[in-house]
């Protein structure tokens, strides 16, 4: 099964539909609600809900995940009434679609699937005993938002970034860089063009003099690496912090929460972040899974922060 724990757990949802294609005869039974086997609706929407729950012992690849909620509708129609009616010599058809949502680190598409599949073979095997010439077509995906394939979660065109490696060792070429390069690959994975890379040495007046002249040319992101610990030498939050106009507590709270879940160590970072001018700037760990980490924790929602440093509001 695919690695999920890099993922945040984000509200996601996602709508599908199927038709169950009848004959008119058939569809005149449904109407005047003459089915042998009585309320067909509410028995295969039972059925769609068990589907929907039982979908990880069906597929083997998908991860169990929380429903919160699921809704099944129908619709009796007529050919002509749907654009996206199925093509062929059916003019009748029971559509169906279901929505769920799902408060979790992966999607909720193959659920809802799963659901109006369920529920459309539910419905064939009930109206069988009046004519068993039906056709189930129309399965697909109509929607699914949340997580990092949503695209108003994507970075924008234009947006940039400067990394700042903050690493006496580093510096004076006695050990390679990891994070930062980490950090760059994790940015142009998301299209943010890297403007600018520097190592300097972890005191206030290396890190601060960088900071000012990359603060000229606008970028819309600075991130450091290093220097967020608790060593005597450990000082980019002494250099950070009075550069700051707005301090922004939420986003190293998050990379905290985030690092905690995978290791007790990181509650010890010192991690902050906030605006100087239009550009963010994040301050992260120097070890390589400390920014790794915290880069999966601030993706997508950094990518935000841009609008709202520019007058724009959360729309």
């Amino acid at each position: 099964m695919k690695d999920i724990t890099s993922k945040r757990t984000t509200l996601r949802t996602a709508k599908a539909c199927a038709f169950l294609l009848v004959k008119p005869e058939t569809m005149e039974k449904i109407k005047a609600n003459a089915v042998p086997k009585g309320n067909i609706f509410e028995i295969a929407k039972a059925a769609g809900f068990l589907g929907a729950k039982k979908t990880p012992d069906l597929i083997p690849h998908c991860h169990s995940i929380s429903i919160d909620s699921l809704q099944i509708n129908y619709q009796l129609l007529h050919k002509p009434e749907k654009e996206d009616f199925p093509a062929g010599d059916y003019e009748f058809a029971i559509y169906i679609e279901a929505e769920g949502k799902s408060i979790g680190r992966t999607g909720i598409e193959m659920e809802v699937l799963t659901c109006v599949s369920v529920t459309a073979l539910v419905l064939y095997d009930l109206l069988k005993p009046l004519n068993q010439n039906m056709e189930i077509s129309g399965i697909r995906l109509l929607e699914k938002k949340g997580g990092k394939s949503d695209p108003k979660f994507k970075a924008k065109p234009g947006m940039d970034a400067c990394i700042l490696v903050c690493s006496d060792s580093t510096s004076e070429g006695k050990r390679e860089d990891s994070s930062g390069k980490i950090i760059r690959e994790m940015l142009e994975k998301e299209s943010i063009v890297i403007k600018d890379y520097k190592i300097v040495p972890d005191n206030v007046e290396s890190i601060q003099n960088q900071i000012r002249d990359w603060i000229k040319e606008n970028p819309t992101y600075i991130i450091t690496t290093g220097g967020t610990g608790l060593s005597h030498r450990d000082l980019t939050i002494e250099a950070v912090r009075p550069l700051l106009d707005k301090e922004i507590p939420g986003i190293a709270e998050v990379m905290r929460e985030y690092g905690v879940e995978r290791t007790p160590w990181a509650m010890l970072s010192r991690s902050i972040a906030g605006s100087i001018g239009k550009t963010l700037v994040v301050t992260l760990p120097g070890s390589s899974n400390g920014a790794k980490e915290s880069m999966e924790a601030i993706i997508p929602g950094i990518f935000h922060a841009r609008k709202m440093l520019k007058g724009g509001g959360h729309s």
